[in-house]
């Protein structure tokens, strides 16, 4: 990531803020935040200056930093990805396949996706290492060192699906933790194995707490940057440009980006799912230790046992990558090379020699590049560096510098690791499990197995078995997990294995066989991960959808994922990111899957999960959605264009309501494009108290934008062209005076004419709907 220059101030980097992005719920003027609602920012964060005098920490909101009219922000007279999906006037054609390059951008939500659910390779070194890296300027080692190299794979990666057919992936990459770090732990009371006991309410509060403080935490980190680009912005003059831009429909703005990767950043060591458990662990020495294979030997049996040791439901068959850090400026090339002979000899062929240079690189260096910072650092983590340089004045900038050698080897030591050791032992764990484990579970004999077990006890796996042979650990235990050796633990691998590797049809085939056993042993936790996972996987496939499918099967898979989540697991973290996902997905695939996906989004506002933030995001995402799908002929039948300019409307108020005016214009100019095509009589001219609503949010907007000049005269011209004299002040607190369209029971969209009539339509037929 392209750092921004160090002798120019932010107002002159941020020349226009990026089109609006976030949304969440938000109070309307005149009513307080409530003050149980966890996911409000308190007082001290929304108090905190922005220091835009410190050029240091314009580095830390590069992600969202985009000047205006660098590309097109309305979706008028631009192809749309659905365009091509509408084949009948009632939009029969059930859309398309997922497009081939959905995914090609960084910033998109496919894109998002893919590279959320990757492997993890925990880092586990020694404390000669630690001490190596910490010389060269990382405080915190050799994990902060490849962090942002596992996010980069450069070149493509071959991964076999299920049925050994080869397929390229050029935008693989892998996720490096701490190893042991951010473990959350099951509370029994999700099990439902103890519902009348005190714990099982001080359980249930503790996970609803956490996942509430994660959302709180990228609500946050998704404000500062708003908020520090409307305060980089009062300096601008860019009211114009900003005028006549809307919003992207074929490219999500930075803030919902940021938005969706943060929500996807920092998945924790959990249960229910296995995305986060570790698929190797590099344990790493360096050249300066005196005893380096008794020290590899020590630092793996501290992995594999004792306190260092995983929870009972992690699999600790994991892969061991050993790595020899090399100090080339002080060490010795020809004692570090034999060293490096004997480990393989000893501890096998996954091993690598990294050679390093000690010393710490600066920016005047001559062969020194700048490190980028890592894309999917935890929303706690980016407000806090946020909030250090809001409160330190001697704040530095973060930028690091690294060595162009020691970049080039820590990339082909990545791409040797995943392509050589990583990818192929997924794929053989993949098929051994499928064939001894998964393939049982299938067909008629499966089946029987099922109701054996269902009925008899035969066969272990369910929380009814009590014999049959079964052990403890084959069986859902009353903590509120499965041990990682029973069944029911190694197919869910299996489906997040094949989901990394992206074989959609064998992640959705043992999502699906799950889902019941889930169900009968009332892990409902399980239950709701695998439904999210299955509706996801399908939507994944290129196939088509039939609107039979979608009905049965996604919305039902969907339904029971949020039910799970919210209502019998308390986690709302989990219920916002399978309908957040599933809307996107839905989206992509255009037709009438952009209505499905549009009654997923309003489910989620109607939840009140979404934070202010959120809740404004999520309703210029539905403006976008359905902006997306258009119809064909003349008359554009089957498209939703007012649909989208309402949502477009209720968007730009939940901004404006957070004084976050630069997004609330550009949702207002798309609902005024909309609004305002070149047939007056297809907008909304004969609904007066609509287009006194708009009108009035705009004279707001300009007011707050700097331009009370240009919100006087608009209020000049209105007052002329209305019969009734009203008195000046009218106009001079929008603000307070404004309406809601919430209150009045929503922005009514004006019909269709097919044609100007020729009688002069009455004044009181103009306000039918908003009585």
């Amino acid at each position: 990531m392209a750092q921004p220059p160090k002798d120019v101030p932010p107002a002159q980097l941020i020349k226009a803020l990026p089109t609006a992005a976030s949304v969440i719920q938000v109070p309307k003027r005149g009513q307080a935040v409530p003050v149980g609602d966890p996911l409000s920012m308190s007082q001290s964060e929304l108090s905190l200056p922005f220091r835009r005098s410190n050029p240091s920490a314009a580095s830390l909101y590069a992600s969202t930093l985009s000047p205006p009219g660098s590309r097109s922000m309305s979706p008028s007279g631009r192809g749309s990805p659905s365009k091509y999906l509408a084949n009948t006037v009632f939009d029969v054609s059930q859309g398309r396949g997922l497009p081939e390059n959905a995914g090609d951008s960084p910033g998109e939500p496919l894109s998002l996706v893919l590279r959320a659910f990757v492997p993890h390779v925990a880092i586990y070194p020694s404390a000669d290492t630690e001490a190596l890296v910490r010389e060269k300027g990382f405080k915190d080692g050799l994990w902060e060192l490849l962090r942002p190299f596992g996010e980069r794979i450069q070149g493509k990666v071959n991964v076999r699906d299920s049925n050994g057919v080869s397929r390229v992936a050029e935008d693989f990459s892998i996720r490096f933790t701490k190893f042991g770090d951010n473990i959350e732990h099951p509370d029994p009371a999700i099990s439902g194995q103890r519902r009348s006991s005190a714990d099982e309410k001080n359980g249930l509060q503790s996970a609803s707490a956490r996942d509430r403080a994660v959302l709180s935490d990228v609500e946050a980190v998704v404000d500062k940057h708003l908020a520090y680009a409307e305060q980089s912005f009062q300096s601008a003059s860019t009211h114009e440009v900003l005028r006549k831009q809307g919003l992207d429909v074929d490219t999500a703005s930075p803030y919902y980006a940021l938005y969706l990767r943060r929500l996807l950043s920092g998945l924790p060591i959990t249960p229910h799912e296995t995305f986060a458990h570790p698929v190797a662990c590099v344990v790493a020495i360096s050249s300066r230790n005196e005893t380096p294979i008794e020290e590899l030997r020590r630092l793996y049996a501290e992995t594999n046992q004792g306190d260092q040791r995983l929870p009972p439901w992690v699999d600790g068959e994991y892969l061991r990558y050993y790595v020899l850090v090399h100090d080339e400026e002080n060490g010795d090339i020809t004692r570090s090379m034999a060293l490096f002979e004997q480990m393989k000899r000893h501890l096998g062929l996954h091993c690598h020699l990294l050679r390093l240079r000690s010393s710490q690189s600066a920016e005047t260096d001559d062969d020194s590049i700048p490190l980028p910072r890592s894309d999917w650092r935890t929303a706690a983590e980016e407000l806090y560096d946020i909030k250090r340089s809001e409160d330190d004045e001697d704040f530095d900038d973060p930028s690091q510098y690294i060595f162009e050698s020691d970049a080039t080897a820590i990339r082909t030591f990545v791409k040797e690791m995943v392509t050589q050791s990583i990818v192929p032992t997924m794929e053989r764990h993949m098929s051994v499990w499928n064939d001894q484990v998964a393939s049982r579970r299938r067909g008629i004999t499966g089946k029987f197995m099922n109701l054996s077990r269902k009925w008899t006890g035969f066969g272990g796996g369910g929380r009814t078995s009590v014999g049959g042979g079964a052990s403890n650990k084959d069986i859902y235990d009353p903590a509120g997990f499965y041990h990682a050796t029973a069944a029911e633990a190694i197919m869910r691998k299996l489906a997040d294995f094949a989901f990394m590797l992206r074989d959609w049809k064998l992640a959705y085939s043992t999502y699906d066989l799950l889902r019941p056993d889930f169900s009968e042993a009332k892990a409902w936790k399980y239950y709701a991960a695998a439904n999210e996972m299955a509706a996801l996987s399908m939507l994944m496939m290129p196939q088509q959808l039939t609107s039979k499918t979608r009905s049965e099967t996604i919305d039902q898979m969907l339904e029971s994922a949020f039910y799970s989540y919210q209502t019998r697991c308390s986690s709302p973290y989990g219920a916002l990111r399978s309908l957040t996902l599933g809307l996107e997905l839905l989206r992509l695939r255009g037709g009438s899957n952009v209505d499905d996906a549009g009654r997923w989004g309003l489910r989620l506002l109607e939840s009140r999960i979404p934070g202010r933030v959120g809740d404004a995001l999520t309703k210029e995402r539905l403006a976008i959605c359905y902006a997306s799908k258009t119809g064909i002929g003349s008359w554009n039948w089957g498209s939703r264009r007012r649909k989208s300019a309402a949502w477009s409307v209720l968007a730009a108020e939940a901004w404006a309501e957070q004084s976050k005016f630069i997004p609330a214009q550009r949702c207002l100019t798309e609902a005024q494009k909309m609004y305002q095509p070149k047939a007056a009589q297809e907008g909304t001219t004969q609904f007066a108290i609509a287009v006194a609503y708009v009108d009035g949010l705009q004279r707001e907007l300009s007011d707050r934008l700097g331009h009370p000049d240009e919100a006087a005269d608009e209020s000049a011209l209105d007052e002329s062209q209305s019969e009734i004299e009203e008195e000046s002040e009218a106009l001079t607190d929008m603000r307070t005076r404004r309406p809601s369209v919430i209150a009045r029971g929503g922005l009514e969209t004006a019909p269709l004419h097919t044609e100007q009539s020729d009688s002069p339509t009455p004044v009181a037929a103009g306000q039918e709907g908003f009585d």
